[in-house]
């Protein structure tokens, strides 16, 4: 499996998708306390992280290679999150 396959399949999992969001709402009810960049980082690199952990051994690619693409994964699928959060507080009065 290439690089680009990998990273099409992890944008496109529905379990990250919804890691991802949960992220942004937590952030979004903590930001107050804990600031808003960390914490996404931190969440960012935790999903990247433990999805191919809980995986197993039956991996197409190495370990750290599936992390560093799943953090571009996460970064994309964010900024996604992230832009619609956005539009849909700038509708909102």
């Amino acid at each position: 499996m290439t690089l680009g396959e990998i990273l099409t399949a992890q944008i496109f999992d529905p379990f990250r998708l919804g890691l991802i969001v949960a992220l942004v709402v937590t952030m979004l009810r903590t930001e107050a306390v804990t600031g808003r960049w960390l914490p996404l980082a931190a969440g960012v690199l935790f999903v990247a992280f433990i999805i191919p952990a809980t995986l197993g051994q039956n991996a197409a690619a190495p370990f750290w290679q599936l992390v560093a693409v799943g953090v571009l994964a996460n970064l994309v699928l964010l900024a996604v999150v992230m832009t619609i959060r956005h539009f849909v507080l700038r509708i909102m009065p």
